[in-house]
């Protein structure tokens, strides 16, 4: 029954992830194309989590962490080089 749910999550998430690159190529502008990356990280954690339940491992748990903090502070990062041209103030 896992393994069912496992490889109907992977599919959706899969298919999330090309409606993103879909998104992050087409957007109209630059904070549509910005969104499309977060939400890729975001899904990319998902995947990961997914490999962990599937492979047993708690491990991977660690690196989706590890991957979430980053993406937090990258996206901050670049909202605020969108919103105010610098970084740093």
């Amino acid at each position: 029954m896992l393994d069912t749910a496992l490889w109907i999550s992977l599919a959706l998430i899969l298919m999330a992830l090309a409606l993103n690159v879909y998104r992050l190529i087409v957007g109209p502008d630059m904070p549509d194309r910005l969104l499309a990356l977060d939400t890729m990280y975001v899904n990319s954690i998902a995947l990961i989590v997914l490999l962990g339940l599937w492979l047993n491992t708690k491990t991977y748990f660690e690196a989706a962490l590890l991957i979430a903090m980053l993406g937090f502070i990258s996206t901050v990062a670049v909202c605020k080089y969108l919103l105010r041209g610098d970084i740093i103030e």
